[in-house]
Order: C-alpha cells, then sequence, then structure tokens
C-alpha cells in the first residue's frame, strides 16, 4: 500500500508559479514510478509529467518547457511556471508500484486573473 497526499495548489494568476508537492508514506525509490496528472472540468485526466525510479522524467508536449517533476527521498515536486488559464485543474499524484496504482485525493490550481 502506498498514501499518496498532495499540497501546494492554489489560485495564481497567468503567468504566476505554483509548486506542487506529493508526500507517498514510503520511500519513492521504492515504489516505482510517480507522475503527475490533471483533471479539468468535464475533460478527461491527462498526463502531465513522470519521473521513473532510475530518475529518468518525461513530459505532456504542452508542459514542456513550463512544469518540472522533480524529487527527494519521499517526496515528488511539480514546479510550474508561465501558468495558463487552461493550466486550471485538479492534480493528482500517481504512483505505479508492481501492478498496483495509487492515487492522492487531488489538489485544486486555478489559474485566473
Amino acid at each position: 500500500q502506498v498514501q499518496l497526499v498532495e499540497s501546494g495548489g492554489g489560485l495564481v494568476q497567468p503567468g504566476g508559479s505554483l509548486r506542487l508537492s506529493c508526500a507517498a508514506s514510503r520511500s519513492i525509490l521504492s515504489i516505482g514510478t510517480m507522475a503527475w496528472y490533471r483533471q479539468a472540468p468535464g475533460k478527461q485526466r491527462e498526463l502531465v509529467a513522470g519521473i521513473s525510479s532510475g530518475g529518468n522524467t518525461n513530459y505532456a508536449d504542452s508542459m514542456k518547457g513550463r512544469f518540472t517533476i522533480s524529487r527527494d527521498k519521499n517526496t515528488i515536486y511539480l514546479q510550474m511556471n508561465s501558468l495558463k488559464p487552461e493550466d486550471t485543474a485538479v492534480y493528482y499524484c500517481n504512483a505505479s508500484a508492481g501492478m498496483a496504482y495509487y492515487w492522492g485525493q487531488g489538489t485544486q490550481v486555478a489559474v485566473s486573473s
């Protein structure tokens, strides 16, 4: 079992920045791949960025150059810069551990002037 707790969401103006955190209940290196997803109202959940146990990262095309995923022992982060109104969504942390998938409760990000 893995428990994930996200934090760091909020309201920000266009062009602003936010840093999301996802705290895991055990060492990330023992889990496997971690990722951030987001879901906007009326849309499907989509991958934002992922980081493998080996540290390799991947990003959705629309986030490249603006978002950065990183990690330390028990936490992954999503640094979001140059935020746009279309980045408004609930952001979820995901962990893939073997054949099991775990989700956090989500944190709301709203980009608006």
